[in-house]
């Protein structure tokens, strides 16, 4: 019979793990990587500026390269390069010796990470780059490296020891790496004048392509679909409107079709409370005047925004001059993901 009881973890085990302060060793961790990242901050000069002024002015694309952990961060920082207005892209030094080195020309930058700077798959490709006169910048650890002696620019992320308690595990070292893509990334896309609407162009799906993209004209309920009452209508009136749209509301306009105001359920009840005749009173003569409006080309998340910030769950749409065009319910905006 199968001992099942061998692969059991004794009671003196798991005594250790729980005695195991998980938080003291989350908060060292943070301590240790934020004053790793400050010293390095502090030591960021022209180097880093003449590493951008490349990236800048590179006619090609930047080449992200790194083995490993390192790879797993070129990789990150070649998306965020790509997303921001730098055409860049991640290549694997292992599979560039391999074939993979065509992809890279006199034209582009390397942008190259190793914690050592002594990685054989990456030395092995800087014999080609310079013959090729492509600039290299590189991302290490140690000064006295290949990679930092055979590049254009080097950005020295010396840190002292990995948070790893063995110092084994890449962990500051990483994470320097990628705050330092972080901010070449961002220097670069404040040098380009990246603005929301190119940020948006590269990112289209997605709840954040709809924050970005979507407007109110999108989504709004326009035409028969929109409650509208005029302002000499009775309350009555403007109840079986309400009704029959559904919005708990509707907007109430002059005979120039211009908002005048609005009416609501909360309106409603206080017409009952006060004892008003809903069948003769006008809806003009109790509705709340000057409400809350949005224009059709506004962004559907700013639509959002309002409703949020004055606790409200409709927005009347208006044009210019002040024409009723349509309504936006929140619900509409959380059907198309927003949140």
């Amino acid at each position: 019979m199968k001992d099942t009881m061998s692969h059991t973890p004794s009671d003196a085990h798991i005594m250790r793990k729980q005695a195991h302060d998980f938080a003291q060793s989350a908060q060292q961790t943070f301590a240790h990587t934020a004053k790793a990242l400050t010293r390095i901050a502090s030591h960021i000069n022209d180097d880093f500026n003449r590493a951008c002024e490349i990236l800048l002015s590179c006619k090609g694309r930047v080449v992200v390269i790194g083995m490993g952990k390192s790879g797993h961060i070129a990789k990150k920082i070649a998306a965020t390069l790509a997303s921001t207005g730098t055409p860049a892209f991640f290549v694997h030094p292992g599979e560039a010796s391999h074939g993979d080195l065509g992809m890279i020309t006199q034209y582009d930058a390397v942008l190259a990470l190793s914690n050592s700077g002594n990685s054989p798959e990456i030395t092995a490709l800087l014999p080609t780059f310079i013959r090729q006169n492509t600039p290299i910048i590189s991302l290490c650890g140690n000064a006295q490296s290949t990679l930092a002696k055979s590049s254009t620019v080097s950005l020295i992320l010396a840190i002292e020891r990995e948070a790893c308690p063995l110092d084994l595990a890449p962990t500051t070292s990483t994470t320097a790496a990628l705050v330092m893509g972080d901010a070449i990334a961002v220097a670069l896309l404040q040098a380009r004048g990246f603005t929301r609407d190119d940020f948006a162009h590269f990112h289209p799906g997605g709840s954040l392509g709809k924050k970005l993209l979507l407007k109110v004209q999108d989504v709004m309920h326009q035409d028969n679909n929109m409650p509208k009452v005029l302002e000499t209508d009775t309350v009555t009136s403007a109840l079986n409107t309400m009704t029959e749209k559904g919005f708990g509301m509707t907007s109430v306009v002059n005979a120039k079709a211009q908002l005048c105001g609005i009416f609501t359920d909360g309106d409603l009840r206080r017409c009952v409370t006060q004892g008003v005749d809903i069948t003769k009173a006008l809806v003009g003569d109790v509705m709340t005047p000057s409400p809350l409006t949005i224009q059709s080309e506004s962004l559907a998340a700013t639509a959002l925004n309002i409703m949020e910030k004055h606790k409200i769950t409709t927005l009347i749409v208006t044009d210019a001059h002040h024409n009723t065009k349509g309504v936006i319910h929140m619900h509409d905006l959380l059907k198309e993901g927003f949140a």
